[in-house]
C-alpha cells in the first residue's frame, strides 16, 4: 500500500506533476491564440467560453505554434533547467547550453510540445476534477445538490446509487492522480532521449575536454620551465657560494652577486607562481599570456650567475607578444639545461631579432662526464620544440664544435 501511495503521491510523484503543471501554465499563450483563431474562423465562444470542441479546436491550433517557437536554440536550457529540478532524472543525462545544429532543435521542439501538450491536459484535469469530485461526494448529504442538474445528471439522486458517489468521487482523485503520475514517469523517461547530448554537443564537450587539456598542459608547462629554471639557478648559486665561502680568502663580492642573483631569481618566481595560480584558483583558462618576455630577458641571465653572457642584436620589444613569451620561456630552459649538466661552466646566450625569425642560441662546454639520463626522461629539450612548433618554428640541440648547442627559430 505504502509502494502505491508514494507512486501516485510521494515526493517525486508531486514533482513531476508540478511540472506537467508548468507546462500546462506555458501553454496558455498557444491556446489563447487558438482560441481567437477558432473563434474567427469556427464561430467559437470566445476566449473563456464555448464548449469541448472550440476549447480542443483551440488545443490543436496552440501545439503546432508551441512546436515552431521551440526551433529557438535558447529553449533547451529553459527546458532542461525545469527537467532537471523537477522530474527526477540524472542532471549528466541532459546536454548543456542552446541547441546545436537541427537535429537537437527538432528533438527539444518534440520534448517542448509534449511537455507543453500534456501539461496542458494534466492541468486542466487537476483545475476541473478535484471540484467536481467534491461536489459528487457531497451529494448524500445535500438535498439541493441531488435536486440539481448534477444529481439528475448522473442519476445518482435516488437511493442506493446516491452512496456511489463518494467512491466515484475518491476514484476520480484516484485516476486523476495516476494520471499525473504515469504521464510525468512518461515524460521522465523521455527527457534524456529529446533533451540529452547529440552528435555536436558530444563533439563541443569534447572540444571543451581538449581545451581544458591544453590548459593545464599549459600551465605544467609553465611552471616547470620557471619553477624549475629558479630552482637550478638557486642550487648552482648556492654550491658556488659555498665552495667560495669555504676556500681560502674567500671572494665576498662574488658571494655577494651569488646571493643577489639567487635573491631576484626567486622573486622573479614567485611573482610567476603566483598570477599561474591565481588563475587556476580562480577557475580560468590558463591563458597564453602567463609568463614574462624578452623584456625581462636581462633580469633572467642576471639571475642566472656572473658566468652567463648575453649579447642582442636588433630591438627585443618590436618582436610580437607571444613570440616574445616564448623566446624568454626557450631562453630559460636552456640555461636551465646549462645550470644542471654543465653547472659553473661559462654559458653563452645569442638573441637576433633582426630578420623575420627570432633567432635564439644557448651554448656552454660539453660536460666532462655525460649527464645521467632520469627515470622518465626529461621535459626540457620537448617543451622547447613544442613552443617553437606552435608559433611554426624549428629547433635543434646536440654538440657542435665542442660545445652544447641549442638553436631556436620563431617566425615574427
Amino acid at each position: 500500500m505504502r509502494r502505491w501511495t508514494g507512486a501516485l503521491l510521494g515526493r517525486r510523484a508531486r514533482l513531476r506533476w508540478l511540472h506537467l503543471i508548468l507546462g500546462g501554465a506555458l501553454f496558455m499563450p498557444y491556446w489563447l491564440v487558438g482560441t481567437v483563431v477558432v473563434g474567427l474562423f469556427g464561430g467559437g465562444g470566445g476566449l473563456t467560453g464555448g464548449d469541448l470542441r472550440t476549447q480542443f479546436g483551440a488545443y490543436a491550433v496552440g501545439l503546432p505554434l508551441a512546436a515552431v517557437t521551440a526551433l529557438f536554440p535558447l529553449t533547451r536550457p529553459m527546458s532542461v533547467a525545469a527537467a532537471r529540478t523537477l522530474c527526477g532524472v540524472p542532471a549528466e543525462r541532459f546536454a548543456d547550453g542552446p541547441a546545436r545544429g537541427w537535429e537537437a532543435r527538432a528533438r527539444t521542439a518534440g520534448w517542448f510540445t509534449l511537455h507543453l501538450g500534456a501539461g496542458a491536459l494534466v492541468s486542466g484535469a487537476s483545475l476541473a476534477l478535484p471540484p467536481f469530485a467534491a461536489a459528487v461526494a457531497a451529494l448524500p448529504f445535500s438535498p439541493s445538490l441531488r435536486a440539481s442538474e448534477l444529481g439528475a445528471y448522473w442519476g445518482l439522486d435516488g437511493f442506493p446509487w446516491v452512496w456511489a458517489a463518494v467512491p466515484a468521487a475518491v476514484l476520480m482523485l484516484l485516476a486523476l492522480a495516476g494520471a499525473a503520475a504515469a504521464t510525468g514517469a512518461l515524460l521522465a523517461r523521455r527527457a534524456p532521449r529529446l533533451l540529452g547530448p547529440g552528435p555536436a554537443d558530444r563533439l563541443a564537450a569534447a572540444e571543451r575536454r581538449a581545451a581544458e587539456a591544453e590548459s593545464r598542459n599549459r600551465l605544467a608547462r609553465e611552471l616547470h620551465d620557471s619553477v624549475g629554471h629558479a630552482l637550478s639557478a638557486v642550487t648552482l648559486q648556492a654550491g658556488a657560494a659555498r665552495r667560495v665561502l669555504n676556500a681560502e680568502g674567500p671572494d665576498l663580492e662574488f658571494v655577494r652577486e651569488a646571493l643577489t642573483a639567487i635573491e631576484e631569481t626567486t622573486r622573479r618566481t614567485v611573482g610567476e607562481l603566483d598570477r599561474a595560480l591565481g588563475l587556476l584558483r580562480r577557475g580560468e583558462e590558463v591563458a597564453e599570456g602567463v609568463g614574462p618576455g624578452l623584456d625581462a630577458l636581462e633580469a633572467l641571465v642576471r639571475g642566472a650567475g656572473p658566468r652567463v653572457a648575453l649579447t642582442v642584436a636588433g630591438a627585443p620589444e618590436s618582436v610580437p607578444e607571444a613570440v616574445s613569451r616564448e623566446a624568454y620561456r626557450i631562453v630559460q630552459e636552456g640555461l636551465t639545461n646549462a645550470a644542471r649538466h654543465a653547472g659553473g661552466a661559462p654559458v653563452t646566450v645569442r638573441l637576433d631579432v633582426r630578420t623575420e625569425e627570432v633567432e635564439i642560441v644557448v651554448e656552454n662546454p660539453l660536460p666532462e662526464r655525460p649527464p645521467v639520463a632520469r627515470p622518465h626522461g626529461g621535459r626540457g629539450l620537448p617543451g622547447i620544440a613544442e613552443r617553437a612548433r606552435l608559433l611554426g618554428g624549428t629547433t635543434g640541440a646536440g654538440p657542435a664544435d665542442g660545445v652544447w648547442r641549442l638553436t631556436a627559430r620563431i617566425p615574427r
